[in-house]
This record gives structure tokens, C-alpha cells and sequence, in this order.
């Protein structure tokens, strides 16, 4: 993990929710006590159960973020894009990291150390007061999410979670999705809580379908409306 430019931190930083109401003053506070960091492929950025030490932006890259259960199974609770931020309630107790975060591809990071942070909110609480009202309503979205998928059989969470990839990490190209995320079987199954052998079969079956196909590097929706359609039915 290296140090890599802090420059343009602030306005990178204003594309975040969390930070969207902040005044450029108190942007340039945050830059301040803000470090970029360059990570390697396959790099662990935090343990799960470690102390907590910074909240982490993504400027480039794919971070997977994974829980491990009491027989060592992998249970995948998000893959981490450009723009996006983790853990999301980093800043505001003093649990440890939830899950492991590791780059699965060279990612370019910038890391806002947490006793840092909660310094400058002491010392100006307006920031801490637009950036919580951010949170709690980042939290109910997660929620709502989590309440979706929990509730639903196999077959849908595997539509759902396609659905959810599509809309967060897909690239329009023509009249197809493609979905460049290098995710194995197993982590596809991981992420919905099933077997790998189930999310094959269903997998399996709708690209039978001609609704998609599947590798390991990418998946390509060729009829998303079709995928809604079988979701919502």
C-alpha cells in the first residue's frame, strides 16, 4: 500500500453523499487530514475484527468486502466500485471492522484516519451534523435492501442481485449490459447465500435462456427487461 496525490481530494470528496452538503470550507478540512493510497491487486485493505483505524473512498477500482463464518465459508457482503465508501458507519462507533476488505483489481483509494476525523467534528459539529443526517439515510436504503433479498427464494435473489449488479456496476453497449466485475461462481454464490452448485444451475439456466452469460471476468444481460419481468412475477 503506498501514498499516491492527494490532489483534487475535495472535490473528489463532494461527489459522496456524505460530504455533499459540507461548504468548500469545510471540504478543504477534510482534504486536510485526508491520504491517498495505491493498492495492489489482491491487497487486504482491513481484517474483519481489526481496529478500526480510517474510512476508505474508492477513486479507482473494485473492492470486495466478505465476512468469514465460525467453519471459515465466505459470506461476500458487497463488491466496492469508484465512488463508493466503506465501511459506511466507520466514522460514528468504535467496533471493529464488520467484514475484510480486499482490491480485486489495482484500486487507487483515499483514507480518512477516524480519531482524525472525529477531532474536526468536535471542533466544527455543523460537519457532523449534515453528515449523520447523510448516514441514517444511507442506512434505511441498506436495510431496505437486506429486507428484499432475505425475504425471497433462490431463484429471486439470483435475479435480484443480477439486477442490483446491473444497476451499480453496468456498462451499457448496445442493446446488452455488460457487468466488468471479475467474480467467481463461488463469490456469486457467497453473495446470496446459496451453493455455488445452485447458483450454477440457475445461472446455467438462464443463459439457456439467452438472458445472459456468464465468465469469470464479466457478465453480459442481454434482456434485462426480461430478467425484471421474471423477478417481479
Amino acid at each position: 500500500m503506498t501514498r499516491v496525490n492527494k490532489e483534487n481530494a475535495a472535490e473528489f470528496l463532494q461527489q459522496f453523499p456524505i460530504f455533499q452538503d459540507l461548504s468548500p470550507e469545510e471540504l478543504k478540512q477534510v482534504e486536510e487530514i485526508a491520504i491517498s493510497r495505491s493498492i495492489n491487486k489482491k491487497t487486504v485493505i482491513f481484517s474483519e475484527g481489526s481496529e478500526k483505524e480510517a474510512v476508505f473512498f474508492i477513486r479507482t477500482g473494485i473492492v470486495k468486502a466478505y465476512k468469514t463464518d465460525e467453519n471459515g465459508h465466505e459470506q461476500i457482503v458487497s463488491f466496492l466500485k469508484t465512488g463508493d465508501m466503506f465501511p459506511h458507519t466507520g466514522f460514528f462507533n468504535a467496533h471493529p471492522y464488520p467484514a475484510t476488505a480486499v482490491a480485486i483489481t489495482p484500486s487507487s483509494l483515499l483514507a480518512i484516519p477516524v480519531r482524525h476525523f472525529e477531532r474536526l467534528m468536535l471542533s466544527t459539529p455543523a460537519i457532523a451534523i449534515k453528515i449523520m443526517r447523510v448516514l441514517g439515510d444511507k442506512i434505511r436504503e441498506l436495510q431496505d435492501k437486506l429486507q428484499v433479498l432475505s425475504g425471497q427464494d433462490v431463484r429471486n435473489r439470483v435475479l435480484s442481485f443480477l439486477l442490483m449488479l446491473a444497476e451499480q456496476h453496468g456498462q451499457q453497449q448496445a442493446d446488452k449490459i455488460v457487468i466488468n466485475l471479475p467474480m467467481t461462481h463461488q463469490e456469486f454464490a457467497n453473495s446470496i447465500g446459496t451453493t455455488r452448485e445452485t447458483a450454477n444451475r440457475l445461472l446455467n439456466q438462464l443463459a439457456k435462456d439467452e438472458l445472459l452469460e456468464v465468465d469469470r471476468s464479466r457478465i453480459i444481460i442481454h434482456n434485462l427487461q426480461a430478467l425484471k419481468e421474471q423477478r417481479d412475477a
